[in-house]
């Protein structure tokens, strides 16, 4: 089964960020896992709380986190941010 990836409009701002710091291949990497299998461990992920309760983060690197919402019903995989998220 195959995952439809959805971005937000910060996350679409977030890629320019990361291609700027040359972290689009460690990112990318994740997408596509997130495409196949949302669910697939390693790498971690981590169910979020607060703001961003129902959503989901992985590690691109130590400070920046792709973070992400999992619409089951919809095979969707709503990415919310791609640099840090703790701004």
């Amino acid at each position: 089964m195959s995952w439809t990836l959805v971005y937000t409009k910060q996350a679409k701002k977030d890629a320019k960020k990361l291609a700027k710091s040359n972290l689009k291949p460690a990112a990318q990497q994740i997408l596509d896992i997130l495409t196949s299998n949302p669910w697939q461990n390693p790498p971690p992920y981590e169910k979020l709380v607060g703001d961003l309760t129902g959503a989901y983060s992985r590690r691109i690197n130590l400070q920046h986190r792709l973070v992400y919402e999992v619409i089951e019903s919809e095979a969707t995989v709503k990415v919310i941010r791609m640099w840090t998220h703790y701004e």
